[in-house]
Formats: structure tokens, C-alpha cells, sequence
């Protein structure tokens, strides 16, 4: 008998918000599919698990981007993000279901759901991961090992955690840290329909009302071109933003800049900011420590200007320069006008 007899599949939570399923869920399915490709011998599948109200029609959605089989708990009680609610019905779906790994987002909404699902079953949870693949050499005994890397130490440091000792094996992921696959609207999968068994459905916490919030600036996560500024970009500024403005793409920061009080936290990316994943990333003067490039690193295209030959931004760059923020970015400014008129 296996260690974790009956437990199997790994599951992802499939996040929603009045029908619209974020991204998150898709990537961490695209990325499940991977893991399970990995260790065939194990007969793997991966499984959504959506919650809400009004969302079966969603199910297939969620089987053309990757899933398997789908468990849809549909209920007027989960129309609305309520942790009670949401973390009863979830726990339930554990329990009756056995998966090895369970799998969701990093949000706002999975870093208040995770923890208490893991509290209630006892498992172990990794949060804030950027990273996760299978033990090859456990397969062999028939493990599916989760190892889950995350920053520590204020993203100095990478750790590898594991939970050898408790099922289902829990981790929340950043978005974008993972591609999403496209869809194919002619995969077939199981749609499981499972009613929870509510204790109760007096709500603890009663939503009077949702008011949207108001979008502030732009947002990064979705900007195809980013210049990123540094310490060392702080006293040209403007040049970045000129060259974001003529390529049309948008200026971030590190969390150094942020601090210093030259740009906004909604701009800030890295471990204690936004992933990012843009077609282009120009950083300028940024050194290249791990807590910034946690959150850049997947970006397509990396150009990076430093003084420093020997910054560790280099060693993830496509493309280099050797030189002062204040005497490149002009020249770059001017470069791009001239290409632009010709």
C-alpha cells in the first residue's frame, strides 16, 4: 500500500469573480499539465475546482485550458467571496475528493483561503511560491513529491519546502509566474457537480456591499514594454519615461526607488512587488539582486544598462550595456526618435 493511499491528482483552485475567471488559474493548470507529463507512471490528472454561484456553464472553459475534470461547487451562498462559505465548501471538496497536491494563486483572495483550508486538514502550506516541480527519484517509489521554492530572507535567498509527511500538499503561487497555455475548445473532460453539506448558512460576516475599486495608473502586469529604473536610473528619471513614452510601454521600479520616494508601490516589481512578464524589459541600473528579478526574470526580450560590468543583472540579460544611466538614456532617447522618423 502506498504511503498516501487514495490520495491522487493534482487540483487547482479556479479562481472567479462574477463568472470571470482570473488568469491565475489558467497558469497554474498549464503548469499542473506539465508536472503531470513528468511522471506518466503515476496516472495523474489534473482537476478545477470552481466555486461560485451561477458557474457550471463555466466548467468547459476550464477543460479547454487544460483540466481533466472539473469539481463545481455551485451555490448562492459562494456568489460573493466569503472566507466561511468558501473555506467550508473547499475543505469538503478535500476531504471527499483526496487530492496529493492542491494548487492556487497567490491573490488576495488565495492567500485568505490557503491557510485556513490547510489549518482545517491539518496539511502543510508553502505560500508565495515562484517555482514548483515533482521529486523525479520519489516517482520511483511511487511519491509525487511537490518541491515548492519561494524567496526568504526578503527574497536574498531561495528555499525548496517540502510536506513528505501530510496530503494534500498545499502551495499558493505568484500570477505570472507561469505561462498560460492557449485554450483548445476541443478537449472533453469530467464535470463533477458536488453540493456541500453546510453546518450552517448563517454567515459569521454579512457583505452589506461591493464597491469596485477605482483603477489608480496603469497596470504593469499588463504593459508589453517596461523600462525598469534602479538606484542607479534614480537622476534620470525623465529619460526613462521618455523612452517608455516613445516605445509605448510603461516605467517600473525597483523596491529601492520605491522606498527612496521616486516612484509609486503600484509601479514596483519583484518579490515584495508585481511579477511581470512583458514582450520587452529594459532595466536600467537595476544591480540584478534576487528579490527584484523573482519578478522580472520570465520577461521575453531583457536589455540591461548598468556601470557596473560585473552586475548580476548581466547574467539574465539577452543584451547588455556598460555605461552610465545619465550619459546612455539620452542617446537612446534620441536613437529611437531618429528610428521612429525614418
Amino acid at each position: 500500500m502506498a504511503k498516501f493511499d487514495g490520495y491522487k491528482d493534482i487540483y487547482v483552485f479556479v479562481e472567479q469573480k462574477d463568472g470571470n475567471i482570473a488568469d491565475v488559474g489558467y497558469e497554474l493548470i498549464s503548469e499542473a499539465r506539465k508536472l503531470v507529463a513528468s511522471m506518466p507512471e503515476m496516472g495523474f490528472n489534473v482537476v478545477g475546482v470552481l466555486l461560485g454561484s451561477g458557474v457550471k456553464d463555466k466548467a468547459q472553459d476550464v477543460i479547454a485550458h487544460g483540466a481533466d475534470k472539473v469539481i463545481v461547487v455551485d451555490d448562492p451562498l459562494l456568489k460573493d467571496y466569503n472566507t466561511q462559505f468558501y473555506t467550508d465548501a473547499l475543505t469538503q471538496v478535500v476531504n471527499e475528493f483526496k487530492p496529493d497536491s492542491f494548487l492556487t494563486g497567490a491573490t488576495v483572495e488565495g492567500r485568505d483561503l490557503a491557510p485556513r483550508v490547510a489549518a482545517r486538514l491539518n496539511a502543510g502550506l508553502t505560500a508565495d511560491a515562484t517555482k514548483i516541480a515533482i521529486d523525479l527519484d520519489k516517482v520511483k517509489d511511487g511519491e509525487a513529491l511537490l518541491l515548492v521554492t519561494r524567496p526568504t530572507f526578503g527574497g536574498n535567498l531561495f528555499g525548496t519546502i517540502v510536506c513528505p509527511n501530510t496530503r494534500p500538499q498545499m502551495a499558493t503561487i505568484r500570477p505570472k509566474v507561469f505561462d498560460m497555455a492557449p485554450a483548445d475548445e476541443s478537449r472533453t473532460g469530467e464535470v463533477i457537480e458536488f453540493a456541500p453539506a453546510w453546518e450552517t448558512t448563517e454567515p459569521e460576516v454579512t457583505i452589506l456591499e461591493v464597491e469596485p475599486k477605482e483603477a489608480e495608473g496603469v497596470d504593469i502586469t499588463k504593459a508589453d514594454i517596461l523600462i525598469g529604473a534602479g538606484r542607479g536610473a534614480e537622476g534620470s528619471l525623465d529619460y526613462l519615461k521618455q523612452v517608455a513614452e516613445e516605445l509605448g510601454g510603461e516605467m517600473c521600479a525597483t523596491r529601492a526607488v520605491v522606498e527612496d520616494g521616486f516612484a509609486d508601490k503600484a509601479v514596483q516589481v519583484g518579490q515584495t512587488g508585481k511579477t511581470v512578464r512583458p514582450n520587452l524589459y529594459i532595466a536600467c541600473g537595476i544591480s540584478g539582486a534576487v528579490q527584484h528579478v523573482a519578478g522580472m526574470e520570465k520577461s521575453d526580450f531583457i536589455i540591461a544598462i548598468n556601470r557596473d560590468p560585473e552586475a548580476e543583472i548581466f547574467k539574465i540579460a539577452n543584451l547588455g550595456f556598460v555605461g552610465k544611466i545619465e550619459e546612455v538614456m539620452p542617446l537612446l532617447v534620441e536613437e529611437i526618435k531618429k528610428a521612429k522618423a525614418a
